[in-house]
């Protein structure tokens, strides 16, 4: 594969460490970003213990939740995993319930942007172990001596900060950037990457961006409609109102105020983040400069403008105006556009399209190593570059999915992690991976990783990787993508534990825009079943074909089990089903159910202890 590098710090302003007059601080982790990923990665790593800075350069947090305006979000709407669920259930009860967020079709969860900067705060600041520096630009990160100095401004002053482990939070991935850690940009090459679906040629076109807006509706007879920007013409916007099914792609229907409702929020407010004749744009910032991204970007947010007027002006809605109290700033738009692609550099592992699609027949077993889920079918913008070559993404139909932890690593650092949109991941999978509960949901294992390696003061390669999903787990989140169970239920972790070894699989199908993977707990399991999941761990069951197709006893749940633990009485058994309130009495003619054998596996012999590589591969 081709991959970049940046032998010099392409993005940093040069600024000689003795000039930085404040003494040096130490941290546990520095987190470079407080977007969606740096905000989850810093409360996760902070409540076990770490102390932890993030630096953030707007007054918000959460990035492309609250600053960049996208505050529809998209997915694992029955997925609540870790910090995602704890900030869906706080909207929630800011707003009153479940069904006061779905106001837009687009989203089953929708809010205002400085709500959920709002909670975001609450959340971070309810952490000892976790300092927030807004408004401070980072300079320069160098790692030597196991320890990273990172130096940033901050109302004029200069800082310099130390710590052992450090996160790129960044939107774009700048700080593995000033490293010279080898990334792909745009879109990989179909043999090079292994995904059918990818073009032949690679090439460096990413995803179109957004400058979002949020409207305000200031009541009938008000008069909202902006100044006429330059260079205007209906026609860029003519086919707005002309959408397909979202699903099916049918012919298009006229409907100007479904338009608009696609992102409509709570309080008479509307996202505007419209894909069909709307704002977004192809603008590829990636490797510009700061000051340069900052020209570049004022075309993006022109192009949203010459929108608004047109909903103004020519469709109608007059009445809509830019919302005046949303944002910090003096425009009244977000503080940053929605990048919907970064950097993706060169992790442990590399996420693409056959494991999301196949994970159980994959060329690697890396389900067994996640640590984020999503379930929104994979989704690219490319209407605003016409020299993007056609991907039929209709027919890349997969399963919810999770991602490994090794995506999250780079192979050439021993020391810092990737988040937000830069983890190791193909340009076709990065159109699911990026969305919101999933970049959430990979902070959160990032903050976790990096304080199981503080911890330990171990190099994150040599990190285990089902502490870190154990720790997951504690914290509420899924490393496995069932939707049939929720962290409420009382055996989710035991029923999560089995499901990340295998022993019992998920069945996975594409549904929509929410797609499933269904892990059937009160389905009976079958003897076969049983000792097929067990043969890639045991040995001992390897020449064992005594198991038939029969729903699995108590008594033939022995038989098995003894020759992994022998001297395992049905005494026993019956005992722990008891402590473990099961329902009803274990008997050699009970017949189990998926639930009831993972909690019994999970406590008597913890297959979920034996240890992984990173390519998911037992080490027993």
């Amino acid at each position: 594969m081709q991959f970049k590098r940046l032998s010099y710090l392409l993005i940093l302003v040069f600024v000689g460490v003795s000039q930085f007059v404040s003494a040096q601080t130490h941290y546990d982790l520095i987190i470079v970003g407080g977007g969606a990923s740096g905000t989850a990665a810093g409360v996760a790593a902070g409540r076990l213990g770490t102390k932890t800075l993030i630096i953030e350069p707007t007054v918000w947090l959460g990035g492309m939740l609250t600053s960049a305006g996208v505050s529809a979000i998209d997915g694992n709407h029955r997925l609540p995993s870790g910090i995602w669920g704890e900030f869906k259930s706080k909207l929630e009860d800011y707003y009153g319930g479940e069904e006061k967020l779905s106001t837009g079709w687009v989203s089953n969860t929708l809010f205002e942007p400085k709500v959920g900067n709002k909670i975001l705060q609450e959340m971070a600041n309810s952490v000892d172990n976790l300092t927030v520096s807004f408004e401070s630009e980072w300079k320069t990160a160098s790692y030597s001596d196991l320890t990273w100095t990172v130096s940033y401004s901050k109302n004029g002053k200069n800082y310099t900060v130390e710590a052992p482990i450090l996160i790129d939070a960044t939107e774009l991935g700048d700080v593995a950037a000033a490293q010279g850690l080898p990334y792909r940009l745009g879109m990989d090459a179909r043999d090079e990457i292994g995904e059918n679906f990818a073009p032949a040629e690679s090439n460096d076109i990413i995803q179109d961006l957004t400058y979002v807006v949020t409207l305000q509706d200031y009541g009938k007879g008000a008069d909202k409609t902006i100044l006429k920007p330059a260079n205007y013409d209906p026609e860029e916007f003519a086919c707005a109102c002309a959408h397909a099914d979202p699903i099916t792609d049918k012919d298009p229907t006229l409907d100007c105020g479904k338009m608009l409702d696609y992102g409509k929020l709570p309080n008479g407010k509307y996202m505007i983040n419209w894909p069909n004749c709307g704002n977004d744009y192809y603008l590829n910032i990636v490797e510009m400069n700061p000051e340069e991204r900052t020209v570049a970007l004022e075309a993006a947010k022109q192009a949203s403008l010459r929108f608004i007027y047109y909903i103004q002006h020519d469709l109608g809605y007059q009445h809509l105006g830019i919302a005046e109290d949303e944002y910090p700033t003096e425009d009244n738009l977000p503080m940053i556009p929605y990048h919907r692609e970064s950097r993706r550099y060169v992790g442990l592992v590399d996420f693409t399209l056959p494991y999301v699609r196949t994970p159980y027949s994959a060329p690697s077993p890396l389900y067994r190593t996640g640590v984020a889920v999503g379930d929104y079918t994979i989704d690219h913008h490319h209407k605003k570059n016409l020299d993007a070559p056609a991907i039929d993404f209709i027919k890349i139909r997969v399963p919810s999915y999770n991602v490994p932890l090794g995506a999250l690593i780079p192979k050439e650092h021993p020391a810092l992690i990737l988040a937000e949109k830069s983890i190791s991941v193909s340009n076709i999978v990065n159109g699911a991976s990026r969305l919101q509960p999933v970049v959430l949901g990979i902070g959160h294992a990032a903050g976790v990783l990096a304080a199981v390696a503080v911890k330990e003061k171990k190099e994150l390669q040599d990190v285990s990787i089902r502490e870190v999903q154990a720790a997951l787990l504690s914290q509420n989140a899924y490393i496995m993508p069932f939707l049939d169970m929720k962290p409420s239920d009382k055996n989710f972790i035991a029923m999560q534990k089995i499901g990340a070894t295998g022993i019992l699989k998920g069945e996975g199908v594409p549904y929509l825009w929410a797609n499933q993977t269904w892990f059937y707990p009160d389905r009976l399991v079958t003897e076969y079943e049983l000792v097929d999941g067990l043969r890639p761990i045991y040995p001992e069951l390897k020449e064992f074909w005594g198991a038939s197709g029969a729903y699995l006893t108590g008594e033939r749940f022995q038989v098995i089990l003894e020759k992994i633990k022998p001297n395992t009485p049905l005494l026993e058994i019956a005992e722990l089903w008891k402590r473990a309130e099961l329902p009803g009495n274990f008997t050699s003619e009970t017949e189990l159910t998926r639930l009831e054998v993972s909690v019994l596996l999970n406590e008597l012999i913890d297959p979920f202890g034996i240890a992984v590589d990173w390519k998911g591969t037992f080490l027993k």
